[in-house]
């Protein structure tokens, strides 16, 4: 016999919410710096330990929260990102009001805020949902966001967890995609006293994406530009002769808004057919502009996807503004792989380098980049290189 039908209690529901929002550590800094952005932030700190499991730390300079605004940025539902509660019309980053109270419904969570008109700053705890009561605190202008013992109250969600390395890594792609979207924002992430990254807030994009993915991508991208209807396409893309094993490196922005989409990777797909092997992947940063109306980014709870109104236009935009670029440049080639060749020869041990020369009957060493391949390991003497 079926139990009868209840209404859920709230942290139930909040802990539910948290399941398909926060997925793993990566996500909870993705909603906190996304907040810290629309907060106007220009400097954002990140601390980690054990990847987010124990510890996820964010701190801001952005305009903070006052003392009710505090209290009321932790209930279900409440957002300051749609003024005019027009959906089709979303331009900030985080706009669901789900965030924090799902966070602290699966964890120990303090916020601790000051606006510039305030003499003191204002902190609130809530563990496992319950909330505390609000109190005052020492606190610079700007936000705090600490998040303890991750999903301690949701034990079956933290089993599911991948490894410390593997947690940590997936939070570092997320700090690189947000650094790439808001190249005018310093970010800094620690996990316990190591520094991973430290990125400056930088005059361009160019300047960001060096910091991001080096200057071996600016000396071998080239510029992408389109325009189809109301859609607009820039970025960069690489050249052939210059890929990867897996497309992790491949960064798609809508509307500055990071996202994954299969419509942009089949046509990435398409645009390079008949230049890469089907095992190996270009690297793009692309960032598509539209009206807010022809796309829906309320597609996925962490609004990780988003779905266009016409996705043929958007399809046919991206290949066509890659292939045109590629074809204008068919004639280049990357500059990587002559470089490790001029190191080899210029190699202080001769007798080394003329061995490094196979014989006609060999195939020469493979130098792509290929996941865990590291020039070091094929070039010994050639030392500071780092994994491919």
């Amino acid at each position: 016999m079926t139990s009868p039908i209840r209404l859920l209690d709230s942290t139930l529901i909040n802990q539910i919410a948290a399941g398909e929002v926060i997925e793993r550590p990566a996500a909870a800094v993705k909603e906190l710096v996304e907040n810290s952005v629309d907060a106007g932030a220009t400097h954002i700190e990140i601390l980690l330990r054990e990847g987010g499991r124990t510890l996820i730390q964010v701190t801001d300079n952005g305009c903070g929260m006052e003392r009710d605004d505090l209290c009321l940025a932790v209930e279900r539902h409440a957002t300051s990102k749609l003024p005019e509660g027009d959906l089709f019309n979303i331009k900030s980053f985080g706009f669901r009001g789900e965030a924090l109270p799902s966070i602290g419904a699966v964890s120990r969570l303090t916020l601790t805020s000051r606006t510039a008109n305030q003499d003191t700053a204002w902190e609130l705890f809530i563990e496992g949902g319950t909330k505390g009561a609000p109190k005052m605190a020492a606190h610079p202008v700007g936000t705090r966001v600490s998040i303890r013992d991750l999903f301690y109250a949701t034990p079956v969600r933290l089993k599911f967890l991948k490894t410390i390395n593997t947690e940590l890594s997936h939070c570092v792609d997320c700090i690189n995609r947000l650094a790439l979207a808001h190249p005018h924002v310093r970010f800094l992430l620690k996990e316990t006293d190591r520094v991973l990254i430290d990125y400056p807030s930088s005059p361009s994009l160019e300047h960001r994406m060096n910091q991001i993915l080096g200057a071996e991508f600016v000396n071998n991208s080239r510029a992408i530009d389109g325009q189809r209807d109301n859609v607009g396409i820039k970025g960069w893309v690489s050249l052939p002769t210059y890929n990867r094993s897996q497309s992790t490196e491949q960064f798609l922005f809508v509307n500055n808004r990071p996202v994954r989409d299969k419509v942009f990777h089949a046509a990435i797909r398409v645009a390079y057919q008949d230049l890469l092997a089907s095992n190996r992947y270009p690297v793009v940063v692309a960032y598509l502009t539209a009206d807010p109306d022809e796309v829906d980014v309320n597609v996925h709870p962490a609004k990780t996807e988003v779905r266009f109104r016409d996705a043929q236009v958007v399809r046919g935009l991206i290949i066509n503004a890659i292939r045109q670029t590629l074809t204008n440049h068919s004639q280049t080639t990357s500059s990587h792989l002559g470089d490790q060749a001029i190191a080899v020869l210029r190699s202080p041990n001769p007798s080394y380098a003329a061995a490094s020369y196979p014989r006609f009957n060999q195939s020469p060493p493979s130098i792509l980049r290929t996941g865990k391949t590291c020039v070091s390991r094929i070039y010994p003497h050639i030392h500071g290189t780092r994994s491919l």
